[in-house]
């Protein structure tokens, strides 16, 4: 295996790689073999307070560099990934679980991302505006907020890490980073290291890998970052945004989804279970935007169905470095053993299994529910594992209503022969994306992405981006004399 797991177990703060002091480590394993990865000593609250001690000290010196210089140190990064592909695929593989086709899809998005800060960093613009007294001039720049802190996930974590990683340096700002425990090197150590080779000045860019357990709220808490940029569960992220607020902090919150994927009567079927495998069992349905539920109009219902299962059998489930696996582990033990649990929930409430798949350790093959009552939690739940459940209606007000009937907003689809039909259906339905004729996974640099309700706060990509992790200031300038009233 790369040396990155011998040599990135590290903290990194200030520009240098040295252990944390904490009392216990955080153990790195492989959740398909088992295999200890990396151990890593936490951070303290005490190294919380240096990293962004460092990143406030640094960031003055680097919101002042050339834009253009700060360019071309994203530029480095680009051309970084690319070089070491293959060494970042399989680290995705070996500690998230992913199979090689997910952390090909990671690594393609992420270079995306990557062009896209790159075109941030000359993307801030002022303005002139006028007034009503003589002689005055309004200038509003556009400037770094700050520091950004950023907390990372398990389950998509070099692609969602450097999703405001990136963003937030390119647009002068300096960045603590804090990746999930279960992915420290993806999520964490290895985007400190490749901003390091890529020429960033010390201190810009931190990263401490620690537990709550340690530090509580002095990541959230602490005075100097001024956005917390959080992707994670919606019960974590309540408890980010109660915090920022209390603190006048500004929060970012990309949370949990219970998308659905709706099948209308004129649909092609076939491109329709296609969209909708894929939206369910990618990386193990450990997505925020996979489709928790599919949807289909009941006349056309028999006929999906009979393909949807019939292509859902054929998933292999496995070794994921095998090139013919597409499920491979949960993330860990917990995990596989909260989806087998609503697997047997959902029996106990008389749904009927049409592909019942088995939990052998982190490996939790496919299942297929019907039947789910119309009252149970589960439909309205995030599921983060290979289960879906399959529902019918009896029409587009049906489909609608059962849509929405959850407390999250974040993405689904819908698959329709007439376009307007199906953008028509999309704009009724309460969340902040929507995919026609597509799947309900997608996420694109420069098109606004975040959800409603239960699904987040805010917005990331592009412009979204920019306002994230910037500021405007008002600047007036007097030319003469100017009147007073006394």
């Amino acid at each position: 295996m790369p040396s990155y797991f011998t040599d990135l177990a590290q903290q990194y703060i200030d520009g240098e790689w040295r252990p944390g002091t904490g009392s216990w480590d955080v153990i790195d394993f492989n959740p398909y073999n088992g295999e200890k990865l990396a151990s890593i000593t936490i951070a303290t609250v005490d190294e919380i307070d240096q990293a962004y001690r460092a990143a406030a000290r640094a960031q003055k010196e680097w919101a002042a560099t050339n834009a253009y210089a700060r360019r071309a140190v994203l530029e480095r990064v680009l051309r970084l990934v690319e070089e070491r592909e293959r060494e970042i695929s399989e680290v995705l593989v070996d500690e998230l679980g992913g199979t090689l086709g997910k952390a090909a899809f990671e690594l393609g998005i992420a270079k995306e991302f990557l062009r896209e800060a790159i075109r941030l960093t000359l993307s801030p613009e002022g303005q002139i505006l006028p007034s009503p007294i003589d002689g005055k001039e309004n200038r509003v720049y556009r400037v770094p907020v700050g520091v950004v802190g950023v907390i990372s996930p398990f389950n998509v974590p070099f692609l969602l890490a450097l999703k405001s990683v990136a963003p937030a340096l390119a647009l002068g700002n300096g960045v603590v980073l804090k990746p999930h425990q279960d992915t420290p090197i993806a999520g964490g150590t290895l985007i400190a290291k490749l901003f390091e080779d890529a020429g960033l000045p010390r201190g810009v860019l931190n990263v401490v890998v620690t537990d709550i357990a340690e530090i509580n709220d002095a990541f959230l808490e602490h005075p100097v970052p001024r956005v917390i940029s959080f992707t994670g569960s919606d019960q974590v992220g309540r408890h980010v945004a109660t915090v920022c607020a209390a603190h006048f902090k500004r929060s970012v919150l990309e949370l949990g989804g219970n998308s659905a994927l709706v099948v209308l009567d004129d649909a092609d079927l076939d491109h329709a279970v296609d969209a909708a495998v894929f939206s369910r069992f990618v990386h193990q349905g450990q997505v925020c935007m996979a489709a928790n539920r599919v949807l289909v109009d009941r006349s056309v219902a028999e006929e999906f169905t009979e393909k949807f299962v019939a292509k859902v059998r054929t998933l292999k489930a496995g070794d994921p470095r095998d090139p013919r696996t597409v499920i491979g582990p949960l993330i860990n033990s917990s995990q596989a053993e909260a989806v087998s649990s609503i697997v047997t929930r959902a029996l106990a409430e008389g749904a009927t299994a049409l592909v019942l798949g088995e939990t052998r350790e982190n490996l939790v093959e496919p299942s297929v529910l019907t039947g789910v009552p119309a009252d149970s939690p589960l439909l309205r739940q995030e599921v983060f594992g290979p289960v879906v459940f399959l529902s019918t209606f009896d029409d587009e007000e049906e489909a609608v209503r059962l849509v929405n009937d959850t407390p999250y907003g974040l993405s689904g689809a819908v698959h329709t022969a007439d376009v307007e039909r199906g953008v028509a259906f999309a704009r009724r339905i309460d969340t902040g994306m929507f995919h026609v004729n597509d799947a309900t996974v997608h996420d694109e640099p420069i098109v606004p992405f975040g959800g409603e309700k239960n699904s987040g706060l805010g917005r990331l990509n592009g412009e979204s981006t920019l306002e994230a992790f910037t500021t405007t200031k008002w600047i007036s300038v007097q030319h003469g004399r100017g009147g007073f009233p006394f």
